[in-house]
Parts: C-alpha cells; structure tokens; sequence
C-alpha cells in the first residue's frame, strides 16, 4: 500500500512538473499533442472529470502561450514560432467549437431545469467564452506581428463579437423586463409566499451581474480590434449606469451629453436666469448653514465639557452631533423653501413617511432606543473594556444605532446597541482594581506550610501585587489527586494579564526549586482475590 500510494504521489508530480516545464524546454509539438489530444478527450467526459480535464487543458494552454509571448517578442527566434501560432489560431477554432456545444447543452438543460446549479455552469461558460476571445484577439496580434495573413478570421471574430454583443444587450434588457415584473408581484405579494419569488430575482441578478462583466470585456475587445463601439457603450451606460474608462470615450460622453442636454435645453432656456439665482441662494445658504453648524458644534461641546452634570465623551459627542445635524437641517429647509417649494407639504409628507419608515425599520429603531438609553444610563464610556454581546474589547466609538468595540487581538466589531442593552454589560475598567483568580495543586506527600510560605513569597514580591486589599493564599480542596491552594492577588484592571502569566511561570519555577510536586490526575485501583 506504502508502494502504490509513494508511485502515485510521483505520478501526480511528474505530470504537474511536466505541464509547467514544457514552456521552459519549449518542446512544442509535444505539448501542442497534449492540447490536442486533451481538448479530443474532454468529448466524452462528464461531470468532474471533464472538469478537471479543462482545469488541466487550460494550465497546459497558459504555458505554451507564456511561451510564444516570449518568442514573439524576441525577434531574432520570431520566425522559428510562425507554425506554433499558427496552431493556436486552429487550436482555438476547435476549442471555440467545443465551448458553443458545452453552452448548447447547458441552454436545453435549463430550459428543462432551472436550477441553481445549472445556472452557475451557464454563469462559469460566459466567463470561458470571454476569455476564448481575449486570447483570440492576442493569438490575432502575434500573427500580425509575424505578417501572417490573418484577415478573414480577424473579419470573423468581429462578425462574432458584434453578434454576441447583440445577444447579449437583448439578453440583459429580456432579463430585466422579467425582474422588474417578479418585483412587481413581489409588492403585492404576501411575505409568506416570496419564496419563489425572490429565488427567481436573485437568479436573475446574479446572471446580470455576469452578463454586465461579459459586456464590459466584449466592448474592450472591440475597441482593441479598431471597432465602433459607441453605441453598444452607450446601451451599456443606460442599462447599468456605470462609468469606467472601459466604456466610456469622448464619442460616447458627446452622445450622452447631447441626450441630456436635448431633454433640459428646453427648460434651461425658459427658466434659465430665474432658476441659476435661487440655485446660487440655496447654496449660499447651504454653505452658511455649515458654517454656522460649525461654530454651534464647538459651542455645545465646550459647554457639555464644563458641565457641572459630568456628561460620559459618548453623550458629549451625542449633543455636539445633534446640534450640528438640526442646523444643517433647518438650512436645508430653508433652502429648499427659496427653491419655490412649499414646505408645509414636504413636512406633511415626512410626517407620513415618518410613519412607514418607522414600520419597516422596527430594528432599527430598537437600537436607537437602545443607544438612547446606553447614553442615559453611562454603563461604559469611549476607551473602557467592556464584555458584552459575548464580545470582549475596547469602545472606540458610538452612535445612536451602533457600537464599535476593538477586540484584544485589534478585530473592529460594530455591534447593534439593541445587542448589548439586551445583555449583560461587564465594565471591566470602571473599577480601579481588579483580582486575580488562580488555583494550584501540590501532591498529597508534600508539606502544606512549606508550599503556602512559597505562594506568600511569590505573590508578595510581585511589584504589579496590589498590598491594598491585602492578596489572598489559601487552602482550598482536598481534590482527588491534589491539595489545592487558592492564590488571588489584587491588580490594576491592565496589569491583569501580565501578573496572571508572571505568577504562573513563577510557582512552576519555584516548585521544582523546593521539591513541591504539581500533581497530575491519578485513582489508586485495589484488587482483592476472592477464596473459592
């Protein structure tokens, strides 16, 4: 068994060991064979075999291409790769056939089934596809740069991006027009029967989100192949919202700028004068109102600071944020009333919108109780270390909603105050002292008195040991393998740590000095023999 398991083990890493060094001895037709035969055999494979087949085919596929990149930009060995790009261009025309069928097959399957499953082999595909065509358009611009004819599969491959393009925008708008009809009868369906439902719009999602980045590498490859692409990045700009070097160029933001400026040269014109000054008001009094903030923020936190009432940093930071909110707020308000818009309505209609926020954000609201209360009560402040939600750390910061709490090992946790109102709050830094428990055992052979003036010894010493309250040495249990002492000196709440692990090493160091024994568990068995 050692045998076959140490031949295995060596196969397996003969054979990885031979796929990444084929570039380097660049022994091309062997590993142009292996491509070959490989892509042949994948025909028949199924499930995760063919899986790893592919996982192989493209390991073997990344090495030689590696390998041509060097030798192509290498001009004094560029005509010795001329036949090796050559079968990449015919390598790639099988393996692109290959692709459509996998795709084929997995379109009537989830026609049939529309699993999750199924769904994600689509969603893995698309990406496949992508990158058959990035490295197309590559083995494209090494022939070129060996002056191979290339122009009818050069024609060929924009014929097919354009008509994947194509597929894909009529794709994304189908899949579109389908979630914003489940979300519609999501509105009017009761939550107990969303399942479906909402299964259905995630799938949906998750396939936009793919088709999206499909687009994206679709229309750079276009522009790299010297194609218009105006247009599809305009479709892409108006289903996704997105703008990223990628998609946009200066013919696509003129279109878009003519589109906008068409729909609002209208009203520009017409309300133009009127409508720049009260923008040029609104935002005086914006910027006005922030000042003034400002200047209210350091006001009631210097006045919250030399308060006789010794507000906690949490509350200080409460009122200094609330002042400065309701100043912007009113500034806002007015504002928009300079705009022309009336404000008792707007008011009216927070007031409803008030209400149903407040239905649908019961959490929430929850943890801004919770925090109001936190701020009342004071159980912690900013800096103490606290244990609670079966958390244990530092408070670094709070607001209405959360606190953050900066664990021991420098974790940030952001736990909802409802989480920690609705627990045990243990403030370990509120107090100026804090003890230590620890229990050591010696062996039931070895002298007590001995033992407890060691113990006495070491905790006394300690320059960390509080003397006030006086640390306590005691005998506690008489165990089943051990007498066990107590040891519970006093610390400051930082000193914790230290003087638990300096006391510890201490009575093991001392032990074996004095020939005091620390016990392991053990049980005396006593065998009597019956006479017949």
């Amino acid at each position: 068994m050692v045998r076959q398991s140490c031949f295995a083990a060596l196969l397996i890493t003969t054979l990885l060991f031979s796929v990444t060094t084929y570039a380097q001895t660049t022994d091309w037709n062997k590993l142009e064979s292996n491509l070959t035969q490989q892509l042949q055999s994948m025909e028949t494979l199924e499930g995760e075999p063919r899986d790893l087949a592919e996982f192989r085919l493209n390991r073997m596929a990344q090495s030689l291409r590696k390998a041509i990149d060097g030798e192509v930009t290498n001009k004094t060995a560029a005509k010795t790769v001329v036949p090796h790009v050559q079968f990449q261009l015919s390598y790639l025309e099988d393996y692109g056939k290959y692709l459509d069928q996998r795709m084929q097959e997995l379109t009537n399957e989830y026609s049939e089934q529309a699993s999750d499953a199924v769904l994600n082999k689509m969603l893995k595909r698309y990406h496949q596809k992508d990158q058959y065509y990035a490295m197309l358009q590559q083995s494209l611009a090494w022939a070129n740069q060996l002056n191979i004819d290339t122009k009818a599969q050069t024609d060929e491959l924009k014929r097919e991006l354009a008509e994947r393009l194509d597929y894909l925008v009529d794709f994304a708008l189908f899949n579109r027009e389908k979630l914003s009809r489940i979300q519609d009868k999501l509105a009017l369906t009761p939550a107990d029967q969303q399942g479906d439902l909402q299964a259905s719009a995630t799938a949906i999602k998750t396939q936009l989100v793919a088709i999206d980045t499909s687009l994206k590498q679709q229309i750079s490859l276009m522009s790299g192949l010297q194609m218009d692409t105006t247009h599809y990045q305009q479709t892409m700009f108006n289903l996704t919202g997105d703008i990223t070097q990628d998609v946009l160029n200066v013919s696509l933001a003129s279109k878009l700028a003519k589109q906008w400026w068409d729909k609002a040269s209208s009203q520009l014109f017409e309300e133009g004068p009127g409508l720049v000054f009260k923008l040029l008001i609104f935002v005086l009094i914006i910027a006005l109102a922030s000042l003034i903030s400002r200047v209210v923020g350091k006001l009631v936190g210097r006045a919250v600071k030399t308060s006789k009432l010794n507000f906690s940093k949490l509350l200080q930071d409460f009122f200094v944020s609330l002042a400065t909110k309701i100043v912007v707020v009113i500034g806002v308000l007015i504002g928009l009333s300079q705009l022309g818009l009336e404000l008792g309505p707007l008011l009216a209609g927070f007031g409803i919108a008030g209400v149903i926020i407040g239905f649908a954000l019961q959490d929430t609201l929850s943890n801004f109780a919770s925090g109001m209360m936190i701020l009342i009560y004071r159980p912690y402040d900013v800096g103490d270390l606290v244990i609670t939600a079966g958390v244990t750390g530092v408070v670094s910061h709070m607001s209405l909603v959360s606190t953050t709490i900066k664990t021991l090992d420098n974790q940030r946790l952001i736990i909802p105050n409802n989480k920690i109102w609705g627990d045990t709050i243990n403030n370990i830094t509120a107090e100026t002292h804090r003890r230590i428990d620890m229990v050591f055992g010696i062996g039931y052979g070895d002298d007590i008195e001995h033992a407890e003036r060691v113990l006495i010894d070491i905790v006394e010493n300690h320059p960390l040991v509080l003397k006030d309250p006086e640390p306590k040495v005691k005998l506690h249990t008489l165990n089943n393998s051990s007498v066990d002492f107590v040891v519970r000196p006093w610390v400051k709440p930082k000193d914790y740590w230290e003087v638990h692990w300096d006391i510890t090493k201490a009575v093991k160091q001392r032990f074996d000095a004095e020939g005091i024994s620390i016990p392991f568990p053990q049980r005396d068995v006593h065998i009597y023999h019956e006479k017949d």
